[in-house]
């Protein structure tokens, strides 16, 4: 697959159609992102795999907004997950990243990752390599469903109370791009107590990330306590969608909470 990845990438270049590619690259041991411009450089390009795909994630389309913005005359490829893709999807409708100046390399996820992943789409619409497996349903939040109110009050406070407010979750969310954070307002959230303000912290984000969660992950992976946030938000994208009937990353405008 990574051939196929590396081929597509070096055409881009080499043809002028981008000025770069924003992916991931292996170095000394290493996996980190890499904005390549030269396609002799594409020997160390990787998607993500120490032992199996998916195991060195970054939030690329984050890094990518101050790429563009530095360079908003250039054009630049990324290499995206489907997860990725969603994450592109509700930036452009937030007016974080120009379409026009981004080209997409998409891989689809191997089962084995989709599952791990309870993964609804685990693959963009457009495919370079790889093939689109199925996707999951969301059995976490199925198993909490099925527990009473107050067992279900307990497991979240006793999550909660793990927090040591290190603010990683939001640090590494592909859409958090908001100029004040709404964790960083003495008037939402005591940000001087440690340990931090039980429940309040991650109720205030909960709340903040609703149509905006595009279910990558990168929050519980980030997580140094093992919150379960990926459930959290898939929750959160159930109620949105039942509710509201909006699907965050697959809608073409705004969230029904931040159209205006």
């Amino acid at each position: 697959m990574i051939e196929t990845v590396k081929e597509q990438v070096r055409k881009l270049l080499d043809s002028g159609q981008i000025q770069g590619f924003l992916g991931l690259l292996e170095k000394n041991g290493h996996i980190s992102p890499h904005l390549f411009t030269d396609p002799e450089e594409l020997d160390r390009l990787n998607l993500g795999e120490r032992d199996k795909p998916g195991d060195a994630r970054y939030p690329l389309t984050k890094y990518l907004i101050k790429i563009a913005r530095a360079h908003p005359d250039k054009k630049f490829g990324i290499l995206v997950r489907g997860c990725d893709e969603r994450a592109l999807k509700t930036l452009y409708n937030y007016n974080q990243l120009n379409p026009g100046q981004v080209v997409p390399v998409g891989i689809a996820c191997p089962e084995e990752l989709a599952r791990e992943c309870e993964c609804r789409q685990p693959y963009p619409e457009e495919c370079v390599a790889g093939e689109k497996s199925e996707g999951c349903a969301s059995v976490s939040v199925d198993r909490l469903d099925e527990l009473e109110l107050s067992e279900r009050f307990d497991y979240w406070t006793e999550q909660y109370a793990k927090c040591i407010k290190c603010y990683g979750c939001r640090d590494v969310c592909p859409v958090c791009f908001c100029n004040e954070c709404t964790l960083a307002s003495e008037d939402l959230v005591q940000t001087k107590t440690f340990p931090t303000e039980t429940p309040l912290f991650h109720l205030v984000r909960a709340a903040h990330m609703a149509g905006r969660c595009i279910d990558c992950g990168l929050c519980e992976q980030a997580c140094p306590v093992g919150i379960p946030l990926r459930t959290l938000y898939k929750k959160i994208y159930n109620i949105m969608d039942e509710e509201l009937d909006y699907q965050t990353g697959y809608s073409e405008e705004k969230s029904p909470l931040n159209a205006i």
